[in-house]
């Protein structure tokens, strides 16, 4: 199959390197000339220091490489997955299969990111999430990693799986793409607060009670906008949480560490040096709830922190110290 990932950063890079052992043409395009020159002469992506490019990747600047191809590989930051999805209208064979592997909600919409893509194609262009616990330095070194390849087309998403699942990628399918997306996306908001744990010194036991009951919390927004309640115990639930929550190469948690540190949120986000999307999924997450009629406390304290300047510490206090609930909402009803 002729694939494209539009998006040349480290998880971009290491879906091309899936599809291309699995016998794909596959290009790799980047936004800008001078990057995409980078990867041409070193051989690598800074990003995936030690993973060598191979000569049969294709490397380019120029978007005209989608046309006559079959799978589009959306792998741009969420912020530029509209923009990319608009350029990228013109130039598509009917019925290209288009995959969004970004995490996020968009900013002035508060639609995912999927829905967003689908506005900009139109409907002969089916659209698939493909999201899972997968940090692109482990994938790039053929770390066994399993996701979950989500549309509401079955064949779409059937198709995805076929091309990308080989023995160290293992791709599952689901229908609740709305439930796959909310789960990969607001995750990173706990993330962040689990990482500001860490920076403050606190244990393990503040972090495990951090990531259940957010992870109820984004179980709880996300049936009311029509997801499954069993996707948030799967792997773009749990399992995603799970992954951002405790490894250091999540950006997410580092630059949560920096703010329970004490280091202002704008210098911890500069000092991570990429984008953090738990930043943003603070904002339309809290924007989320508020239009659902959902409680997320977590969110909001998140957000407190994040865009008011509240301290941490005094944030956490404030949540431990709410009124008393039942663990199992409804219970005794």
């Amino acid at each position: 199959m002729k694939a494209v990932v539009l998006g040349s950063g480290g998880w971009g890079t290491a879906l091309a390197l899936v599809l291309l052992e699995n016998g794909n043409d596959v290009t790799l395009w980047s936004y800008c000339k001078e990057e995409s020159a980078v990867l041409r002469q070193t051989g690598e992506n800074p990003m995936l220091k030690g993973v060598a490019l191979p000569p049969e990747l294709t490397l380019t600047s120029d978007m005209d490489c989608v046309k006559g191809c079959q799978m589009v590989v959306l792998a741009t930051p969420s912020f530029a997955v509209r923009t990319t999805a608009r350029s990228l209208a013109p130039l598509l064979d009917k019925g290209t299969v288009v995959v969004s592997v970004s995490k996020g909600i968009e900013k002035d919409t508060s639609l995912t990111l999927t829905d967003a893509i689908a506005q900009e194609l139109g409907p002969d262009f089916p659209v698939v999430a493909l999201c899972g616990p997968s940090h692109a330095e482990e994938v790039g070194r053929h770390v066994p990693t399993a996701v979950v390849s989500a549309s509401a087309d079955q064949g779409a998403a059937e198709l995805v799986q076929d091309v990308f699942m080989n023995q160290r990628f293992r791709v599952y399918t689901s229908p609740d793409i709305i439930g796959v997306e909310l789960g990969a996306a607001l995750k990173n908001i706990i993330a962040l607060c689990a990482g500001c744990c860490d920076g403050m010194g606190f244990g393990d036991n503040t972090k495990a009670a951090l990531m259940t009951r957010g992870l109820t919390e984004i179980a709880r927004l996300g049936v009311a906008m029509g997801g499954k309640k069993e996707t948030f115990a799967g792997l773009t639930g749990v399992g995603d949480l799970i992954v951002t929550c405790t490894s250091m190469h999540s950006r997410n948690r580092r630059c949560g560490i920096l703010i329970g540190q004490g280091v202002p949120v704008e210098e911890a986000r500069r000092q991570i040096g990429a984008v953090v999307e738990g930043y943003y999924a603070a904002a339309t997450g809290r924007e989320l709830a508020e239009k659902a009629g959902v409680e997320m406390p977590i969110t909001q304290a998140a957000y407190s922190v994040l865009y008011e300047g509240k301290d941490p510490r005094t944030v956490l206090t404030e949540l431990m110290t709410r009124a008393k609930k039942h663990e199992i909402e409804d219970s005794w009803v």
